[in-house]
């Protein structure tokens, strides 16, 4: 809820100065002890809380940075934020998470509201909406510096964390190839996103390499919603007939085995299976999931040191500058032959 009482109010109640009542939120040392106590007193029985980044309060650091990631319900994210909690706890830095839900218009919104002093800089992975980003302008123009990890904008000159997802997807696909797959689909989410698209290239330079054509039937840009990328990935395999998919996140890969048991498909004898995750029990289920395992961890650390970086006058910020860190290949007994 917004505070019912302003500043203004709160001064006028206790008889001071705006300026005497500023001071006492600030910890100032030029304030009597027992004026600041009677300030924060009465601000307490009127209810009142002061937005402490504001960025009238003589240019004041907020000490805060701010983490946007597209959602919360992948393991991907969560390792990632405390990677970049760790490096920003270590800088005396807390940290405010924002979640899009993939909404572009929630990423602006969010951005909104973070140009008025809230936050000192902003670690984001985008939303993979829309090809206007202007409102990140708005980061620019309140000298908020940015920091993508993972996904990015090819339009927004800043530095990104990111994995090495042509290499990654071309060695999972040939990998898939050399365990006898011939007609392999690639699963996505949003295929235009930046890793959508690269990890989509790593796919078809495999396949090319083999000398197997590239199906755009087999290509499939799916939904983040459950039931929606299920009833796509069941209509995939019942119209084209893969024997193997490559899913490019974690949560298509849930959906395709969920599929292949009601169509009575085993894996990997009928459909072999690989993805993109960073899942701690892959080992665990039946059959063991091959995985291409991102240093989310890292990622999340290195992205973080690179905002600090450009805080510190260390590092320009607005240069355009792409770390690529490697990912892990794990391949279990989804992706081998029989």
């Amino acid at each position: 809820m917004a505070n019912n009482i302003t500043i203004v109010e709160l001064a006028a109640a206790l008889g001071l100065s705006k300026s005497t009542v500023s001071r006492a939120f600030r910890d100032s040392d030029d304030i009597n002890p027992k004026t600041r106590e009677r300030i924060l007193q009465k601000a307490t029985e009127l209810g009142f809380s002061p937005n402490l980044y504001a960025s009238n309060l003589r240019g004041n650091k907020s000490h805060t940075i701010a983490i946007i990631i597209p959602e919360f319900g992948n393991k991907f994210f969560s390792q990632a934020i405390k990677g970049i909690e760790w490096v920003a706890r270590s800088n005396g830095y807390h940290v405010l998470i924002y979640v899009t839900d993939h909404s572009a218009e929630k990423e602006a919104d969010i951005i909104r509201t973070l140009v008025n002093g809230r936050v000192d800089g902003v670690i984001m992975s985008g939303s993979g909406e829309g090809s206007n980003h202007e409102y990140l302008k708005l980061l620019e123009n309140n000298k908020v510096p940015l920091v993508f990890f993972d996904r990015y904008y090819e339009d927004v000159p800043t530095a990104c964390i990111t994995g090495n997802d042509f290499d990654s997807s071309y060695k999972a696909t040939k990998h898939l190839i050399s365990n006898g797959s011939q007609r392999i689909a690639y699963l996505a989410v949003n295929k235009d996103v930046s890793i959508g698209k690269i990890r989509m290239e790593g796919y078809k330079k495999a396949l090319q390499e083999a000398k197997l054509s590239v199906d755009e039937r087999l290509i499939l840009d799916t939904s983040n919603e459950v039931h929606v990328n299920f009833s796509d990935i069941k209509r995939l395999i019942e119209e084209q007939h893969p024997d193997a998919i490559f899913a490019s996140v974690e949560r298509l890969a849930m959906s395709t085995i969920r599929v292949a048991k009601e169509l009575r498909l085993t894996i990997p004898n009928d459909l072999k299976l690989i993805c993109f995750s960073c899942l701690d029990i892959a080992d665990m289920l039946q059959p063991s999931l091959s995985v291409v395992k991102q240093p989310a961890y890292e990622m999340g650390i290195q992205a973080t040191t690179q905002l600090f970086d450009i805080l510190c006058g260390r590092k320009p910020d607005g240069i355009r500058e792409l770390v690529f860190l490697d990912s892990e290949l794990i391949f279990q007994n989804s992706s081998r032959k029989t």
